[in-house]
């Protein structure tokens, strides 16, 4: 179990780090405004946690773009340009999100990230910029590192394990290390946080040659946006960076200390976006099939799929889409096929792999969905598929392994990770009862000494022996042997009278514990 934890919680290991840098705090310079400031996460902690997270933040929200990798390279070579002249060293990369949201985003360190969904509603290069400058900004200034030092001064020390869901559609069922990029792609910034990143974003959009009122006419769109509660926008790039005219306000006046002019790049951006602005249809008609698929409606969801593939059939996501509709049909043979296509147009996304080998599992070929299911908690470790190999393990008669992916699948407060804490009772139970149940001791109306059997496991549980241990009054070690003569049902208790008394209180019993020693699960 250690080494299934130690593959799962590496990206977790940040607390750690966070307490080293808790340590070593003091006030630094900020590199982009220069101010002081209390600084409690080292610039090695930042790099490192944005690195460890950036692959399942992206995973989760839909993968990598690649149907066109001229359009990737062209957005990177946007970004490291500006990056060129920002006011911090930071190994700064920039990746495509296949999803249709508007949306951008920023980690510690310098990881960005565009969703195709936002290429496609800006103009021009320059506006481009604007938003790139702006999640330089976040990441150069330290705005997510700042974030995660107001946490660790509100609670302590370190941010609190538990993490929120993004509200992607795989951000709840991701588990271990993963589950903490839901909470660092979906942090929202001050009003102050987001005014330095308009302002500092701006005058990197001028030291790269960009016509700073771009920013402009972008915050002025997005005000529009956001009065006309535009849906898309408000749950993707505002629902984290808020647009007000006060933005927009203090943006003029930043333009008037910059030099006039600069690069526009209306007509290049649209030639490097074709592929995707011609595709637009295609996947509007994707997610609109997601839609109808996660409703119910296999029919429409399948109609949909094929109507997207007749326009870009080198999208990965259309085949996985088709191949999930065949899935839910129970076609699992063909699914298969569709999964096949997918990776072959996109073998580095996680969810064709979950797919594929969930459709192996029910043709009962074993080792193959086994395989497929490793591949995918490698890419994004996720309550379903490592609920899917502790049943394959299990099946396998390795019930340890089981049981390590059971444990890692039972932390997703999903449906696959409640049936994985399910079979983990189910397993581990039998062997180490006091691990599962809970045992409380106290008097009763007489002043006999009182058991309450507590099971907060989601199984009935019967057949509960317990042991209590005492020093009575002569000086003599005793211990008395009950069993529970009920079934415990999920989350319900029970008291046994354990015939230890009369006594004055609990504490005049010297030496008092008490254990489950044998228990087992009520099929």
């Amino acid at each position: 179990m250690k080494k299934m934890a130690n593959l799962l919680f590496k990206g977790a290991a940040w607390p750690v780090l966070l307490l080293v840098g808790v340590l070593l705090s003091g006030c630094a310079v900020n590199p982009v405004t220069g101010k002081s400031e209390l600084r409690l996460v080292p610039e090695s902690t930042e790099i490192n946690l944005g690195s460890e997270q950036y692959a399942p933040s992206r995973q989760m929200q839909g993968g990598d773009y690649t149907v066109d990798p001229e359009v990737a390279a062209y957005v990177s070579s946007v970004g490291n340009r500006l990056a060129a002249v920002s006011d911090r060293g930071l190994p700064y990369e920039f990746k495509i999100i296949n999803d249709s949201t508007p949306n951008a985003w920023a980690l510690p360190g310098g990881k960005l990230a565009i969703n195709r969904g936002m290429l496609t509603e800006l103009n021009s290069e320059a506006e481009l910029a604007a938003v790139l400058g702006h999640e330089i900004v976040h990441a150069a200034a330290r705005h997510g590192a700042k974030g995660m030092e107001r946490g660790m001064l509100l609670q302590g020390v370190v941010l609190a394990a538990q993490v929120a869901s993004s509200n992607s559609e795989y951000g709840g069922l991701a588990v271990g290390g993963a589950a903490l990029a839901s909470q660092m792609i979906g942090q929202k910034y001050s009003r102050e946080a987001e005014l330095e990143s308009d302002y500092y974003g701006m005058k990197y959009m001028s030291r790269a040659g960009y016509d700073p009122q771009a920013a402009i006419r972008l915050q002025e769109t997005f005000v529009r946006l956001a009065e006309g509660q535009n849906q898309d926008w408000l749950s993707g790039l505002f629902s984290s960076h808020p647009p007000s005219r006060e933005r927009v306000a203090a943006n003029r006046e930043t333009v008037k200390q910059l030099p006039p002019g600069g690069d526009v790049g209306g007509e290049r951006y649209r030639q490097k976006m074709a592929v995707l602005i011609r595709g637009k249809d295609a996947y509007a008609a994707y997610d609109r099939g997601r839609k109808a698929l996660s409703k119910g409606d296999n029919e429409q969801a399948l109609a949909l799929a094929e109507q997207a593939l007749a326009v870009e059939p080198r999208e990965a996501l259309f085949h996985s889409l088709r191949g999930d509709v065949r899935f839910e049909q129970g076609r699992y043979q063909d699914a298969v096929a569709d999964y096949d296509r997918a990776l072959e147009r996109n073998g580095g996304y996680f969810h064709f792999f979950v797919k594929r080998g969930l459709a192996r599992e029910q043709l009962g070929q074993k080792d193959a969905a086994y395989a497929d299911l490793e591949k995918s908690v490698k890419l994004l470790p996720t309550a379903t598929a490592l609920n899917s190999l502790g049943n394959l393990a299990r099946a396998r008669g390795d019930l340890e392994k089981a049981k390590e992916f059971f444990a890692a699948a039972a932390s997703s407060k999903t449906g696959p990770g409640e049936d994985a804490a399910r079979s983990l009772v189910r397993l581990d139970l039998p062997s180490n009862p006091n691990q599962y149940l809970q045992i409380r001791l106290r008097l009763d109306a007489s002043r006999y000494l009182l058991a309450e059997i507590g099971n907060p496991t989601r199984v009935p549980v019967t057949d509960v022996h317990f042991l209590v241990q005492f020093v009575d009054a002569r000086g003599a070690r005793r211990q008395v042997a009950l069993r529970v003569p009920e079934t415990i049902a999920p989350g319900a208790s029970t008291r046994v009278s354990t015939g230890v008394g009369p006594v004055d209180n609990v504490d005049s019993l010297k030496g008092l514990k008490a254990g489950i020693i044998r228990a087992r699960v009520a099929e």
